[in-house]
């Protein structure tokens, strides 16, 4: 082996921020000679070979090592068997960085004492890489993973947008970009394509500006179905920006219906606060606390905790009321027990908080399946929503409670105003129409599933070919001008007709098929029936892409929630993408 002299890395990456123990003096010696990389100090006078294992005594040079590697080591890498030894530390290379980009690890990992000796137990011959040459092996990868990504992207014909806002620990604004289509095979794919710093001022117009940059990156410009956001006003003026199809996001459409039914249930406020009161009491007070798992483990119960709201997410509303009824004997056990002034529910509000949640476990079972994303869910909102009108009217025959019958009749309201409002949404009627689960069945008004039909017949019409001008050759008498303009419009009339006909018949026989169960993919029945339907296959691979909420741009920022955390607050944007890219897509 030929030692190159190299420089040593240095700890103070600006790339990210690492909490480094006191090292001993003698380690400065390791600064220049790359046979360091084979052995380990382990005392002030000792090395120890990671290749054999063997320790050498050590007098402030590398000399002893070097000659300990040439003889022992040096040829071993020249022959088969090192080839062998370069093919494994390659494959444990790459092992290491997918741990450390799936587990969101940094990449000082490497130089943890701990890690490191954890890795010399299990592979004594494996060298690990320096912080920087990890950085250097993300890099590589992300470049290799992003042009895969774009080489799939550009072979569709449709694709659909979800975004989504977040703030760092930082108080760094990132925008990320995810992209779904259905791939050659008919499967639901999706791709993060950005997660950008967001330093400009967050108005329509530098929204639109970044996304339409990202776009014309990945060469999607002209094949974006619909752009899928959150409710908020910049959200939506950037896809009218943009000219897209927007979407607002159903979780979102569903927390404010929930949310908006019950602030207008003035009988329900006071449970509420009473509820928000008692649970903190028990989440701040150990004492209080632990009354309550021994209370719990006393009557057999498992021990569970109290669940404390989240304002802005309807749903943690409804997880605290149903701990709170669940575990109501246990809690009104302890409050008696404790010196407390805080008040439990009488016997009335838990009878009204159970009667609301039996009206509320529809909503929060529609916001959990319409937040999928490996399967497709747009399509699925206006049957969902359907069922929730029914089952709503359905549970209030039975509801004793004011309180749970105001609020009922508050959701029913609300409710309907958003499914009559997404029923004339071209892409939400589509998507459901074309989903053979459901068709015209999906929707709550009849006459909302006519107009999509039409609205699907000429869609279909418009990608139909155009007959051959031929076939209406016969109408033109050569040599006689005259009639010219007439035979043409006669010849475009046929033609028209032709289409439309052609298209009718296509849609007419689709819709006579009964549909398919309801636990089937959607995707595989078009991948059996795209000879058979082929200008709506076209369609289906246009529209089911569309997810109903935008839950996996925000399930991105979770990851990078972890990604960014205190001890990698100097973590640079461009670094977190890589990380969030290969994260998500790999």
């Amino acid at each position: 082996m030929e030692f190159i002299k190299e420089e040593r890395e240095d700890t103070s990456d600006p790339e990210e921020y690492k909490t480094k123990e006191a090292e001993p003096q003698t380690a400065k010696k390791r600064k220049t000679s790359p046979v360091w990389e084979y052995f380990d100090q382990i005392s002030f006078n000792k090395v120890k070979c990671m290749l054999c294992s063997k320790v050498l005594g050590y007098n402030n040079n590398t000399s002893s090592m070097i000659r300990h590697y040439r003889a022992l080591h040096e040829n071993k890498e020249g022959s088969g068997c090192g080839h062998s030894q370069a093919a494994r530390k390659q494959e444990l290379d790459e092992a290491l960085v997918t741990m450390i980009v799936k587990d969101t690890q940094p990449f000082s990992i490497v130089e943890d004492v701990g890690f490191r000796d954890f890795v010399q137990k299990l592979d004594p011959s494996y060298v690990l890489p320096t912080r920087r040459a990890v950085k250097a092996m993300v890099e590589a990868k992300y470049a290799e993973s992003k042009e895969k990504a774009k080489a799939e992207v550009k072979k569709v014909s449709a694709v659909s947008l979800t975004s989504d806002m977040w703030t760092s620990i930082n108080t760094d604004a990132c925008l990320a970009v995810a992209c779904h289509y259905v791939d050659s095979n008919t499967c639901l794919n999706s791709v993060l394509l950005g997660v950008l710093t967001f330093p400009q001022a967050h108005t329509a117009e530098d929204l639109a500006q970044v996304k339409a940059s990202l776009m014309e990156e990945w060469g999607i410009t002209h094949s974006v179905t619909c752009l899928v956001t959150d409710g908020a006003a910049d959200m939506i003026a950037c896809g009218r920006e943009l000219r897209l199809r927007h979407t607002v996001c159903i979780a979102h459409t569903l927390n404010l219906i929930v949310k908006k039914a019950l602030e207008q249930t003035s009988a329900l406020a006071d449970i509420l606060a009473k509820a928000r009161k008692l649970v903190g009491f028990f989440r701040s007070s150990t004492t209080a606390k632990e009354k309550l798992a021994q209370l719990q483990q006393q009557m057999g119960r498992p021990t569970l905790k109290l669940v404390q709201e989240a304002e802005t997410r309807w749903n943690s509303t409804f997880e605290m009321l149903r701990r709170l009824v669940e575990l109501r004997e246990p809690v009104g056990a302890a409050l008696a027990s404790l010196a407390t002034e805080i008040p439990p529910l009488s016997s009335d509000e838990f009878s009204s908080v159970s009667a609301c949640l039996a009206l509320l476990s529809g909503f929060n079972d529609a916001t959990v399946e319409l937040s999928e994303e490996k399967r497709v869910s747009g399509s699925k909102v206006l049957p969902l929503l359907k069922m929730l009108d029914e089952n709503l009217q359905e549970e209030m025959t039975d509801v004793a409670s004011p309180v749970a019958r105001q609020m009922g009749e508050h959701l029913k309201r609300q409710l309907r105003e958003k499914l009559n409002t997404l029923q004339s949404m071209s892409i939400m009627s589509l998507s459901t129409m074309l989903d053979p689960r459901f068709k015209a069945m999906g929707f709550l008004s009849p006459t909302k599933a006519s107009e999509a039909i039409k609205r699907l017949t000429s869609e279909c019409a418009a990608i139909v070919p155009t007959p051959s001008a031929s076939r209406g050759a016969g109408l033109v008498t050569p040599g006689n001008k005259l009639w010219r303009h007439l035979d043409d419009r006669v010849m475009e009339s046929r033609r028209r007709h032709s289409v439309t006909a052609d298209a009718a018949v296509e849609v007419q026989r689709y819709l006579a098929e009964p549909n398919i169960g309801r636990s089937e993919d959607p995707l595989q029945y078009w991948e059996r029936q795209k000879l058979i339907y082929p200008h709506l296959y076209r369609l289906a691979v246009k529209y089911l892409c569309t997810p109903a909420s935008s839950v996996p741009c925000e399930r991105v920022f979770s990851k990078a929630g972890e990604v960014v955390s205190k001890k990698r607050t100097r973590l640079s944007p461009k670094t977190l993408e890589k990380l969030m890219f290969l994260n998500k897509n790999v």
